[in-house]
C-alpha cells in the first residue's frame, strides 16, 4: 500500500516577487488604495464616512447634508480649526483616520 501522503499531488511553492523600484522604473505593483473613517459631526449627529485619500470633500459634504436635510449653503466644515472649502481631499489636509470634521451653522453677521 502507498502511503497516504506520498498520492497528494506535489505543490510548488509560490516565488516572491521583488518591487522594483528607481527613477528610470515604475514599481510593478501599485499601492493598494487606502481608505479613511472620517467622522462628521454637529451639535445632534454623528455620521461615519469610508473614503479614498484622494477623494474630494465635496463627496463627503453634499452626502452628510443630504442625509441630514441641510442645505449645503447654510452649513460650514471644520477641520482642526480651519474651514473646510469642497475642493480639499484628505490627503491635502493631512487627515488620518478617524479625524473628525465638524459642522457648524453658517452664521452671517458683524459691525
Amino acid at each position: 500500500m502507498i502511503p497516504w501522503s506520498s498520492r497528494l499531488p506535489l505543490i510548488k511553492p509560490i516565488q516572491a516577487h521583488r518591487l522594483i523600484s528607481s527613477p528610470n522604473h515604475r514599481p510593478r505593483y501599485a499601492e493598494a488604495v487606502e481608505h479613511l473613517n472620517i467622522k462628521v459631526t454637529d451639535n445632534n449627529n454623528e455620521v461615519f464616512f469610508k473614503i479614498k485619500k484622494s477623494t474630494k470633500l465635496e463627496k463627503l459634504m453634499n452626502a452628510f447634508c443630504d442625509r441630514q436635510g441641510k442645505a449645503f449653503n447654510t452649513v460650514r466644515f471644520v477641520f482642526e480649526g480651519q474651514r473646510v472649502q469642497p475642493t480639499d481631499t484628505p490627503s491635502a489636509l493631512e487627515m488620518a483616520d478617524g479625524d473628525t470634521l465638524e459642522v457648524y451653522q453658517e452664521q452671517v453677521g458683524g459691525c
